[in-house]
């Protein structure tokens, strides 16, 4: 990545940036590819919050006691009853690091939260008026999404290869209206100049 320049930025104002969208889309690698220079950039600390790291094996030890599969993470048993405590915990994470000075990098798809713009509900993330938020939709073709998730391997991911149709009904592309108020990134194969843009858009 080539970055040489920063940016002085608001004193005393803090950043809350949700990398969001479907499996197989790179948000992680996104993330964290953009993490260094985003302090480097604004001179503020941050905290990274990965939705998987952070309730990953919790979760499969939890449904893995209930079902016996520990890697069931997509079937309609863990959606109803693991799904909402977990974005729960990680929003409330990030909220208490930003009370403290800490600006927050959340990873997670929270798909039905961009949906319905929870998003930007400062009351429902409960934060105040002194956090800048930015939600960054990333996205790639489906057939390219589908072609990760095979490669990567992860057996979280045999749930939704196994009834991909059932999974890609879920999937919803943001609409025009909607799309406006996101940070829309192509993660297909995005250059240097690309993440720099995206880099300028979050803090700039």
């Amino acid at each position: 990545m080539t970055f040489a320049f920063s940016f002085e930025d608001r004193p005393g104002v803090k950043h809350l940036i949700f990398f969001c969208g479907h499996a197989g889309t790179g948000k992680t690698t996104l993330a964290k590819r953009l993490f260094a220079p985003l302090m480097q950039a604004s001179g503020k600390p941050f905290c990274l919050l990965d939705k998987d790291t952070l309730y990953g094996a919790y979760s499969a030890a939890a449904i893995g006691a209930l079902t016996g599969d520990p890697h069931d993470r997509d079937s309609p048993l863990f959606i109803e009853h693991f799904r909402d405590p977990e974005y729960r915990c990680l929003i409330d994470t990030a909220a208490e690091n930003l009370a403290l000075g800490v600006s927050a990098v959340i990873v997670a798809p929270l798909t039905r939260e961009v949906r319905n713009a929870r998003l930007f509900d400062r009351a429902w993330l409960g934060i105040d008026g002194d956090v800048d938020i930015r939600v960054v939709w990333v996205h790639v073709d489906e057939d390219v999404a589908r072609e990760r998730i095979v490669a990567r391997g992860d057996p979280n991911d045999a749930y939704k290869l196994a009834h991909w149709e059932e999974y890609r009904e879920r999937l919803f592309v943001p609409d025009e209206a909607l799309a406006r108020t996101l940070v829309m990134f192509d993660n297909t194969a995005p250059s240097d100049q690309a993440h720099d843009e995206l880099l300028v858009r979050l803090i700039g």
